[in-house]
């Protein structure tokens, strides 16, 4: 049985499950309070999962991963395919038995309290999978009885406007775009009110529009308290998205940090020059900035200085370009992005992967 005295500060019921015939509840914490704000809703603990049997070449899916993710985040899960994400999600909703470690969801086992756990999270597929002729506000009123909500406990229309498809609530799932029904999955997924959303790629294979209009969905969620956990290839979603971020590859946790840490650690900032001339050899002061210079083929001149902005100010590069006496026509600035960082981490994965196998 579901205890609900296990419940932390109340804010609102998610979802309960049948047993005995009775709704049993989960009560939902407020994530967005000061006391919340820092204690994580998952905890992962040297979770290890190998498929096969055991031995000196089985690799496994899961390599003693540990993460904590905090209540009330947006929190990305970045890695190369096949790095172990679906593997990670898959145990958290039940669906793999891991090989050994512990998940704890709101404090619940996946063990010890196997159908408490699953009902504080919901899982928004990568896959594409409804019926066509079923209608939106029929599929959600399904769903919510296969939780055993009753009636009063529903929120069918609620959940449609916050997705954008209460217009289309009576309409044929198979009239809908492939946006839509990206929409009405993560609408499912929102039937019994998880504090926990997980979306597995939920932007592939959309346009940009439709993307952004998701993005805008996950956002509004995120408002109004639920921990998101955002598995994606795309580089642009995580770093529009995410507050906290982890990258995984090979089966293991490379980082885990917030997002703006993250970009600062292992950022770099590249000045650009487009000089009036070729320049032979590259003036000696300005060699500490990792100078690059091309000549495009429209037979412009480039000259690149790299610098990391927490050790050297913009000033001193400037003071540097003067010492040189460089001719120049224009010059812009550009940052690290997620994708240097990601691409980074996981050349440094690799390597040191390839390392353990040798």
């Amino acid at each position: 049985m579901i205890d609900s005295n296990r419940s932390v500060k109340p804010n609102s019921s998610v979802a309960g499950l049948r047993d005995s015939g009775r709704i049993k509840k989960v009560e939902r914490p407020d994530d967005r309070t000061e006391e919340n704000r820092f204690d994580p809703i998952i905890e992962i603990r040297e979770l290890t999962k190998v498929y096969g049997k055991a031995g000196n070449t089985a690799r496994p899916a899961l390599d003693h991963v540990t993460l904590a993710i905090p209540r009330g985040s947006l929190f990305g899960l970045l890695g190369p395919n096949g790095a172990g994400k679906s593997t990670l999600i898959n145990i958290m909703a039940g669906l793999t038995v891991k090989t050994s470690g512990s998940v704890s969801i709101l404090g619940m086992n996946i063990d010890r309290e196997p159908r408490n756990a699953k009902a504080a999270i919901g899982v928004v597929p990568q896959e594409i999978n409804l019926g066509r002729f079923v209608r939106p506000a029929e599929l959600l009123e399904d769903q919510a009885g296969l939780y055993g909500l009753r009636r009063a406990e529903r929120r069918t229309d609620e959940i449609l406007k916050i997705t954008g498809l209460y217009d289309k609530r009576d309409s044929y799932i198979q009239a809908l775009s492939g946006g839509m029904k990206r929409r009405l999955l993560v609408a499912k997924a929102m039937v019994h009110n998880p504090p926990v959303l997980v979306l597995d790629e939920p932007t592939a294979g959309v346009d940009i529009e439709l993307r952004r209009q998701l993005w805008d969905t996950v956002r509004e969620m995120n408002r109004r308290g639920t921990t998101i956990l955002l598995t994606t290839h795309y580089l642009e979603e995580a770093e529009e998205l995410c507050d906290h971020i982890a990258v995984i590859n090979h089966g293991r946790v490379v980082v885990n940090e917030d997002k703006s840490s993250l970009l600062a650690r292992l950022g770099t900032k590249y000045l650009k020059l487009h000089l009036h001339n070729a320049i032979d050899p590259i003036p000696e002061v300005l060699s500490p900035y990792n100078p690059f210079h091309e000549t495009k083929e429209d037979g412009s001149v480039w000259l690149t200085l790299h610098y990391p902005p927490n050790v050297t100010e913009a000033g001193d590069i400037l003071i540097a370009i003067g010492e040189a006496r460089l001719s120049v026509i224009d010059l812009t600035m550009e940052e690290t992005d997620l994708e240097d960082v990601f691409l980074h981490l996981v050349r440094e994965s690799d390597i040191q992967s390839s390392n353990r196998l040798l």
